[in-house]
């Protein structure tokens, strides 16, 4: 024990300082067992906590689970496990009522909620990770609240990822959320499961999650969850690899993230890093390049002062490369400027290259994006 305390010796961040926030809420919070129905009262007041976070310009998304929960009350459904099928029916008909359930307690503050359903291949497959990126970060744009749940009615066991925990940790690394919020039936982690063992003491702040601290996950808390502590230090494990903070909480008092804002235990994992440096590093240095960009003198020299490349300072484009690929920015010269996830696939970037902002659409007879690479995309070698 004397090794974990010294291992967990730092100090812990404050809500209040992050700016893009994803919270994970349960079923077993937001449904009341006994009766097979939202915990409305108890939701009122997250959405206060969460309006809150809007308010000061925070972006806030929410994934949540509920929906075969709420559904297989509603279609009348016994207790007991489910078979797949079933458990399809109850989400269709569940994320209905659950999705109104959000809306209406977001509405009640004037957020606008919208709702988004993914399966495993929208973070996974390169394409749709693109796809569900650019809603997400719309919504936030527009300062609504998107509200994230895995698509049970079509996701088997082969294709899903079976909690919520490491899908809100996938949502939070696509998004470049700099903080996930976890909350359980538990005040955070224990140096051993607390309800097993009476000496289990509380973990305040895992700055880096070692052998040992995942040695000291359980198993999972409630027959509506099918997540544990495991899968949250998986969740962890994930998060703070793309630059992400992460927190676990008990969700169960009202206003629970005003409750840690006060100062109420919680375990904080702490990232050494920042989403937009993660993301730079993969791009920079794990993605393999499916091409090269050329750019003309004018580009490189924007470029360097952190701009984006638009397709009016790209000469000339090589390689069997995609829209979301990794390529190689070269000069003139053929110096290596960096690395970046192109926008176009190839034959559209033959289209627009060398064209300013305006000929785009008549160029490809559709709308197109106004950069060849994002900034935000991109990774240089030297700035």
């Amino acid at each position: 024990m004397s090794q974990a305390k010294t291992d967990v010796s730092q100090s812990a961040p404050l809500i209040s300082q992050f700016r893009r926030i994803v919270i994970k809420v349960g079923s077993a919070l937001l449904v009341d067992r006994a009766r097979g129905r939202a915990r409305h009262g108890w939701l009122a007041a997250l959405a206060e906590d969460i309006a809150e976070l809007h308010g000061r310009g925070a972006d806030v998304q929410v994934v949540s689970s509920g929906a075969i929960a709420l559904g297989r009350t509603l279609l009348g459904m016994p207790a007991g496990a489910l078979k797949l099928e079933e458990s399809q029916a109850a989400a269709a008909v569940g994320q209905i009522a659950l999705a109104r359930t959000w809306a209406e307690a977001l509405g009640h503050h004037g957020i606008t909620a919208g709702q988004i359903l993914v399966t495993l291949a929208d973070t996974e497959e390169r394409q749709r990770y693109l796809n569900a990126r650019a809603t997400i970060g719309r919504l936030l744009d527009m300062r609504a609240v998107p509200v994230i749940n895995e698509n049970d009615t079509v996701a088997t066991s082969e294709i899903r990822y079976g909690d919520n925990d490491r899908l809100a940790a996938r949502v939070a690394t696509m998004t470049g959320a700099d903080l996930l919020v976890l909350f359980s039936d538990i005040d955070g982690l224990y140096t051993a499961p607390p309800a097993s063992d009476p000496s289990a003491e509380h973990i305040p702040v895992v700055p880096r999650i070692t052998a040992q601290i995942e040695a000291m996950a359980g198993g999972a808390a409630s027959e509506l969850s099918r997540g544990g502590m495991t899968t949250k230090i998986e969740a962890g494990k994930i998060a703070v690899s793309g630059g992400t903070h992460m927190l676990i909480a008990d969700g169960r008092p009202k206003n629970p993230l005003a409750a840690i804002a006060n100062g109420a235990r919680c375990t904080w994992f702490l990232s050494a890093s920042t989403p937009a440096t993660a993301r730079k590093t993969w791009i920079g240095g794990t993605l393999e390049p499916r091409g090269v960009v050329h750019v003309d003198a004018g580009a490189a020299r924007a470029l360097m002062t952190g701009a984006s490349l638009l397709p009016v300072g790209v000469s000339k484009v090589e390689g069997e490369f995609q829209r979301g690929d990794a390529v190689v920015i070269r000069d003139a010269a053929g110096t290596e400027l960096g690395r970046g996830l192109v926008a176009y696939d190839i034959a559209e970037a033959r289209l627009v290259l060398g064209k300013p902002s305006r000929e785009i659409e008549a160029a490809l007879g559709h709308p197109g994006q106004a950069e060849m690479i994002h900034r935000d995309d991109m990774a240089l070698v030297i700035g």
